[in-house]
């Protein structure tokens, strides 16, 4: 049997590790917001992306979707300080779209409540950070060391139970910037609304 699976970052949650990354005050001027608003809000946005990501990986179907878009997300966007120039929104709305569906406006209200900031703020913020979101993946499926996410799925096991672990971590972790925990968002903002793969 193959190891269990360990995500690149440990001891940080993936949620932290992200956003260390992350150039706030960048990513901020480009949104038109305060640095801090936008800091909190990238906190309610990660465990949302990913754990809206775990919710369609519950399915097979859904599962192999998402294995496909991380083959075409270079691992090296996340290898040290995100670029934003290499972020590309338009790609980020397909992303936010195909993980929320139907559900999407409500989750940028809820998301907008608990972040600190408002609905609009989040509608731009997300589609932003789910290229990074599924950059991030690829890396921790090719082993963490870059390649492509396919390359490394057989050694490091199914995409559901990778995100299963990654948000655990992130919740048993130390991501509570602003007011509200990761494990808060998942349960209390995702929990009803995407049913599947919550706890």
């Amino acid at each position: 049997m193959p190891p269990p699976f360990t995500y690149y970052g440990e001891p940080m949650s993936a949620i932290d590790d992200i956003a260390a990354n992350l150039p706030i005050d960048q990513l901020a001027a480009q949104l038109g917001a305060d640095p801090a608003v936008v800091q909190r809000g990238v906190y309610a946005a990660l465990p949302a992306l990913l754990g809206g990501l775990e919710a369609n990986a519950q399915d097979p179907a859904g599962e192999a979707s998402l294995l496909a878009a991380l083959g075409q997300h270079d691992p090296g966007l996340v290898s040290g300080q995100i670029d934003l120039s290499n972020v590309d929104p338009a790609d980020g709305e397909r992303i936010t779209q195909h993980i929320f569906g139907a559900q999407q406006d409500q989750v940028v209200s809820q998301l907008g409540g608990v972040g600190g900031g408002t609905g609009g703020l989040m509608s731009k913020l997300l589609p932003m950070l789910a290229p990074i979101v599924l950059a991030y993946l690829a890396k921790q499926m090719s082993g963490g060391q870059g390649g492509t996410a396919a390359g490394g799925a057989a050694a490091g096991g199914s995409l559901g139970a990778i995100l299963s672990q990654i948000l655990a971590g992130a919740a048993e972790g130390t991501s509570t910037q602003g007011s509200t925990s990761t494990g808060s968002i998942l349960n209390d903002v995702l929990g009803g609304l995407l049913g599947g793969g919550r706890r």
